[in-house]
């Protein structure tokens, strides 16, 4: 079955779901009016018992946590359906908590987000959870943020600005971590419907449907939700057509156990962006992507992804004998087949071979266009298993973590003039024998994710708790490639990496509104897969990057007045860099040394009173290498927010601006970005029941980048060089800041 089969066929059993369950459960559903909450029984995942102790005003941006034991803010599911675009990806929902950077170039949720950072640690530095798993890609352990989950089926979003715990588990316990909370099934029942329109040609539709509690089935809840969004960006000829399907089900099992099945299905067609040159900017707009010239590399139709993905999880949360016992077990997958012209920078000529090893050519034409197709598919199983018991003075927490991902990734050069034809590279490297000489690479992947830990929290002192743990981690990286990528020869290894990650932390109850806490814990990132893409992996050992994290700070939570502030300090050990000399095939990798990050951070929320709230965060964030004392790229020196934020009866509106400051492209002198600010707003209206069918409607609008700024703010990477070698001498490609965008927001509940 082809992977587009699997999309359809998925998605076709998520209709005839949601139809067995609307037909099923609508007579069976209990009618008592009750508001959305959680099952009852509390995850033992650190992040979810958080989430669940949000006080203070709702809609705010964000907010500190009173039981957090690290940085935390947390966007709440009442903020993101009424101020968000309702395209937005969670990159784009986490966009004005402190120390975040990111930016959706081709507008809210119409591409893969480029540049997220929190504190300078770009994504695959840090953990993306989805109702507490880790999920991700193998190879270098970043995110695919239009290919999972829509903003439709999130409850919160939970920043963590921090490694954790022994009990945070995941690839990147490095610089923090993402935690998404998939919304819960309500205890109404009831049909939602939404449809949203604005710039770009951007549509989306959906509905939702919530059986209720179900009491002939002990209170079973669930929810089915359908989206399809449709786009043609912000940036020219960047589409997107976007098909998703999530359905939650909550069974309690007596008052001491809840089991949760989930499952989300995603369908992606979409017209990639990868940046434009400044000569490019110049000759056709400061958004330009692609362009519709079939004679050219940049055009649209050559530069395609087919996406298909599921995500599966069954979890059970149990109490018994003093003991508390929280499994998951998941499954999530990432079909990719990908199209791109070779060089969209405009700098390589069609029919164009030359010397060196660099595949590219025209075998069958003088002017006929290269390119490229890539297959990645991958597929990840795994469990998380936690335990917890009183003990003595405190609670024992301990558990575990396995992940097992299997992925297939191939790259042949193509002919599109000749209907896609493979293309042969004309000029195999000295030694290489590849399978094919189209093949740039041909590789099956595996990653063996293994994590134990165990901690206790001691409940030292009335409202004190100090908790201590350590987390011993096993990454096993095993490459089977016929053609490794960049070498072009076969390449079989197996590697091993292990640490581990002890923790500390303190945390004081000062009041009931008014908690301080300090940590201490060591941070641990695998090398990527890309370090064994050299000729010999065995003579390229490499220490892992390493952090050790010192942070302190503080929460108050009043009527009027929330507030939370930390400053912390972060040693980056170990920090990896690439040396090319001169040919690709010469490449490695070495530890550079180390880089220190420090900074403060700060956010608030004051109610001012008449329906009016004010919102502010700000930080100031240092990360320079130890060595030289140089700037790492992409790391804003400061970044702030500010707003305005209104709720009086069925009015709610907000104006936010987020402020990002200066940073570098590259290395310090190269390609400096100056700071910029942008300004978002939102306002809905409310409308009550009308007869006895319709219970609300609501009437909305979102706006994004008031102001309509589109400076270039980020360093996409680089095309091809004009002259050889190319891979050197290439040319510098960045986004702009997209312009500003409207979008009518339409829903009601039945």
């Amino acid at each position: 079955m082809s992977t587009n089969d699997f999309g359809k066929n998925s998605l076709a059993q998520l209709t005839l779901m949601a139809g067995l369950l609307i037909c099923t459960h609508w007579a069976h559903a209990d009618t008592d009016d009750q508001t959305d909450q959680s099952h009852a029984l509390g995850s033992l995942d650190p992040v979810l018992v958080t989430a669940q102790a949000l006080k203070g005003p709702q809609l705010a941006p964000s907010q500190g946590s009173l039981v957090a034991t690290q940085p935390q803010s947390i966007v709440g599911g009442d903020f993101i359906q009424a101020n968000d675009a309702p395209a937005a990806n969670y990159t784009d929902i986490i966009k004005f908590t402190p120390s975040v950077w990111t930016v959706d170039p081709n507008g809210p949720g119409l591409m893969e987000n480029l540049g997220t950072s929190i504190r300078g640690f770009q994504d695959g530095q840090f953990n993306v959870t989805f109702d507490g798993i880790p999920w991700g890609d193998s190879n270098d352990f970043t995110h695919h943020s239009t290919s999972y989950f829509m903003a439709q089926d999130i409850g919160n979003v939970v920043v963590d600005r921090g490694p954790g715990n022994a009990a945070t588990l995941g690839d990147a316990t490095f610089g923090g971590t993402v935690y998404v909370q998939s919304a819960d099934p309500k205890k109404e029942m009831g049909l939602n419907t939404l449809l949203s329109f604005g710039s770009f040609n951007t549509r989306l539709e959906g509905v939702r449907f919530d059986t209720g509690e179900v009491s002939q089935w002990s209170d079973l809840r669930a929810f089915v939700s359908i989206k399809h969004i449709s786009s043609d960006g912000y940036l020219t000829n960047a589409n997107l057509d976007r098909t998703n399907g999530f359905v939650k089900v909550v069974q309690p099992l007596g008052d001491s156990t809840d089991i949760t099945l989930a499952s989300n299905l995603n369908k992606l067609n979409q017209n990639p962006p990868v940046g434009a040159t400044p000569n490019q900017m110049a000759q056709y707009a400061t958004n330009y992507a692609y362009n519709t010239d079939p004679d050219s590399q940049g055009y649209f139709g050559y530069n395609l992804d087919r996406i298909t993905t599921d995500y599966e999880y069954i979890g059970i949360n149990s109490r018994f004998s003093g003991w508390t016992v929280d499994n998951k077990i998941y499954t999530y997958a990432y079909y990719h087949v990908g199209l791109n012209g070779e060089d969209v920078g405009d700098a390589l000529p069609n029919g164009v071979t030359d010397a060196g090893g660099f595949p590219n050519g025209t075998a069958y034409g003088a002017n006929n266009v290269p390119g490229q197709e890539l297959i990645n598919n991958y597929r990840s199983v795994g469990d998380i298993l936690r335990f917890s018991r009183d003990l003595g003075p405190g609670e024992v927490q301990f558990g575990g973590w396995f992940d097992h991902q299997s992925n297939e990734r191939a790259l042949y050069e193509i002919d599109f003039t000749n209907n896609s034809a493979f293309n042969p590279d004309l000029t195999v490297p000295v030694g290489g024998v590849p399978q094919a000489v189209y093949t740039d690479r041909l590789q099956n992947n595996q990653l063996f994710s293994r994590e134990i830990y165990a901690q206790y929290v001691w409940h030292a002192l009335p409202g004190l708790d100090i908790t201590g743990g350590d987390k011993y981690v096993d990454f096993e990286r095993v490459l089977h490639a016929p053609v490794n990528q960049g070498t072009e020869t076969p390449t079989d290894y197996d590697r091993n990496w292990t640490r581990d990650l002890p923790s500390f932390d303190a945390h004081y109850k000062i009041a009931g509104n008014w908690s301080v806490y300090a940590q201490w814990s060591k941070g641990f990132l695998a090398p990527n897969l890309n370090t064994l893409y050299v000729l010999n992996p065995e003579n390229n050992k490499l220490s892992p990057e390493a952090t050790t994290n010192v942070q302190v700070g503080t929460t108050w939570v009043g009527h009027a007045l929330t507030v939370s502030a930390d400053v912390y300090t972060i040693n980056f050990s170990n920090f990896i860099q690439k040396q090319t000399e001169g040919n690709p095939n010469d490449s490695y990798f070495y530890n550079l040394g180390g880089v220190k990050y420090k900074g403060a951070e700060a956010e608030g929320t004051y109610v001012a009173g008449a329906g009016f709230s004010v919102y502010a965060n700000a930080s100031y964030n240092s990360a320079r290498t130890t060595a030289d004392q140089t700037w790492v790229p992409l790391t804003p020196d400061k970044t702030a927010a500010l707003g305005l934020l209104y709720i009086q009866g069925p009015l709610q509106g907000s104006v936010i601006e987020k402020y990002v400051g200066r940073r570098y492209g590259d290395t310090e002198d190269a390609y400096p970005l100056g700071s910029y600010a942008t300004a978002d707003a939102a306002i809905n209206y409310t409308i009550g029941p009308l007869g006895s069918t319709l219970k609300n409607a609501k009437v909305g609008v979102t706006l994004q980048n008031l102001a309509d700024r589109k400076s270039i703010y980020f360093l996409a990477g680089y095309s091809l060089g004009a002259t050889p070698p190319r891979y050197v001498n290439g040319n510098p490609m960045f986004f702009t800041v997209p312009g500003r965008s409207i979008q009518v927001n339409l829903s009601a509940s039945f």
